[in-house]
């Protein structure tokens, strides 16, 4: 979708949903906040984002939704979570719920799904266990083979929407081992269950997302017949693991809306209140802060744009950005608040309070994105099991054999370019050529260098290419990771491969990533972004926050860069629009 129909679409969204500080609007945060309060589902909103249809753009247009590229659905729930996150999860678990049947079903199933979801069939993903986690391999929900289908038994446990669902896909055991191969999925269909048969476990108190109905359900020898069965028997677990790339990438819209409202209330403050005899957004302190915490918004930005586009346009990577992404972002985030929260100071704790209340939700709600589908460590070490192969691919391609790999990230971070249709059948489990992000990364420089050169405004200019000689310092780290996994090779022999260390070496090589991203969004789709977008010094900043997980002791940014990039987000804050280099027109007023 072209960037002018995207604006022109979430904009309309923005407009029927209205402004959420005015109580009128049925998804104000007054609302929003006394239904997280009360930890009541939030079924009238949901009803109001389905009117809206804004369900079908998270569904394939060939069986009867409106999704045609992934990013659409993406900031729709990125435009709600600004809200109501809670409202948006609910919504995407049922997304993520149909997700083994768009991948492996047939073209009956997904029809059939996709209109029932339409005329308001609600979804679960039965994936965890209470015992095992993310561990599914140890999962002991069993499927047993009787004539015309399967006796289902076993317990799903920590289950978004598990009791408001009318249709759970189970992941169950199929074979006797419990190998790779010996696990299926099925579509359990409540209401044509025998009364009864189905125990639904009660629902979970949660410290965010208060409001999200997280339970679970009990079967004992439910049978559901083969029809319900989603691909083949034994494809269970490539089935959970692509629907988990999936929901590891797109999850990221939580949190980069729930961190939009956070910083947008927290401008709010700063701009009207005076202390020691100026605006809090004067005090350089502050403003420092403030210039982190949308440097770091506008780098997940670029890291989740480029990997929600990869989606479609490079499959064969998505192993290697939906860990990234889902590692980088949450917990670039989470800090992201716990900086935000020093400038927004006590009104961070006034729960009742009309304008600056919602900000304690955000604050809670934003951690759902850490552990939900796949936990920090589940991610961390998929980058870790393939950074080898990474590091060797960045070191020993040479350059005049990158140029379908550059094509294709050219295409990932040009959002104006048009994207082959997506099938997630076609997503592979593990990257056979490195990460192609940072493979293109040294042309992105050039590129780069090339683009500061004809920017007429010196200050640009400058700032441009002191983000290039920031590009070129995290290439140089792939060098010492490089050799340091060597060494840890050497030493610990094949228990490097769960050591702590090596998990560290994947914290820094997903920075390297981050920073790759960020430049790659500035060279590809510099000519479509508006103004004030691209901007040398935000995107300056924002490699500086991903070098400082490299190297915290070496600043590359000073008080020119920090004043250039609030100016910025006061301008966006102003104008109201999203924090994003999308920039979108909110209903978003002041205190």
């Amino acid at each position: 979708m072209t960037v002018r129909r995207m604006t022109e679409l979430t904009e309309e969204l923005e407009r029927y949903l209205g402004d959420p500080h005015d109580d009128a609007n049925l998804m104000s945060f007054k609302r929003v906040l006394e239904l997280d309060e009360r930890e009541e589902f939030p079924f009238e909103l949901v009803g109001e984002l389905q009117r809206w249809r804004v369900h079908e753009y998270c569904l394939p247009e060939r069986w009867g939704g409106r999704a045609g590229d992934v990013e659409v659905g993406f900031n729709l729930l990125r435009l709600v979570a600004r809200r109501d996150p809670t409202s948006a999860t609910a919504l995407m678990l049922t997304d993520l719920a149909f997700m083994p049947a768009w991948i492996a079903g047939t073209e009956e199933q997904r029809r059939y799904f996709v209109d029932a979801i339409n005329r308001g069939t609600r979804m679960a993903w039965g994936l965890s266990e209470r015992h095992h986690g993310s561990d599914v391999l140890s999962n002991e929900m069993r499927a047993e083979k009787v004539d015309g289908g399967y006796l289902l038994t076993g317990e799903k446990y920590l289950i978004g929407n598990a009791t408001i669902a009318d249709v759970v896909s189970v992941h169950a055991r199929t074979g006797a081992r419990g190998g790779p191969g010996d696990w299926s999925i099925f579509a359990v269909e409540k209401r044509k269950a025998p009364a009864g048969a189905i125990v639904e476990l009660p629902n979970e108190r949660l410290h965010g997302l208060r409001a999200l109905d997280m339970s679970g359900i009990r079967l004992d020898r439910l049978f559901v017949p083969d029809e319900n069965r989603l691909g083949a028997e034994g494809q269970g677990l490539e089935i959970a693991l692509k629907s988990a790339q999936v929901a590891r990438t797109t999850i990221s819209s939580m949190a980069l809306g729930a961190v939009d409202t956070a910083l947008r209330v927290t401008c709010d403050f700063v701009v009207g209140r005076e202390i020691f005899g100026q605006k809090v957004a004067d005090i350089p302190y502050s403003r420092r802060q403030l210039a982190e915490c949308f440097a770091d918004l506008a780098l997940a930005d670029a890291v989740s744009t480029g990997a929600v586009r990869g989606l479609q346009g490079n499959p064969a990577q998505t192993s290697v950005f939906s860990s990234v992404v889902k590692y980088f972002v949450p917990t670039l985030l989470e800090r992201t608040m716990a900086q935000l929260s020093v400038v927004l100071g006590a009104r961070l704790y006034l729960r009742s309070h009309p304008h600056y209340g919602i900000y304690q939700k955000m604050l809670r709600d934003v951690l759902v994105a850490i552990f939900a589908d796949g936990n920090t460590v589940v991610n961390l070490k998929n980058i870790a099991l393939q950074l080898d192969g990474i590091l060797r691919a960045a070191a020993e391609t040479p350059a005049d054999a990158r140029g379908e790999a550059e094509q294709r990230v050219a295409t990932q971070f040009d959002i104006d370019a048009e994207l082959p249709e997506w099938k997630p059948a076609e997503q592979l489990l593990f990257s056979r050529g490195g990460d192609e992000t940072v493979l293109a990364l040294p042309t992105s420089v050039k590129a780069l260098r090339a683009f500061a050169d004809s920017h007429p405004d010196a200050r640009q200019r400058d700032w441009f290419h002191r983000g290039a000689d920031v590009a070129e310092l995290l290439l140089a780290e792939l060098d010492r990771l490089r050799a340091e996994l060597a060494d840890l090779k050497t030493t610990m022999g094949r228990d490097h491969a769960s050591s702590a260390e090596i998990f560290r070496l994947a914290e820094r090589y997903s920075a390297i990533h981050a920073g790759a991203a960020a430049v790659h969004l500035v060279v590809h789709s510099g000519r479509v972004l508006s103004d004030p977008f691209p901007d040398g010094a935000v995107l300056l900043l924002s490699l500086e926050r991903a070098w400082r997980q490299v190297d915290p002791t070496r600043p590359v940014t000073d008080a020119a860069v920090v004043d250039r990039v609030v100016e910025v987000l006061l301008r966006l804050h102003r104008e109201h629009r999203l924090f994003s280099h999308w920039q979108f027109r909110l209903q978003a007023s002041g205190e």
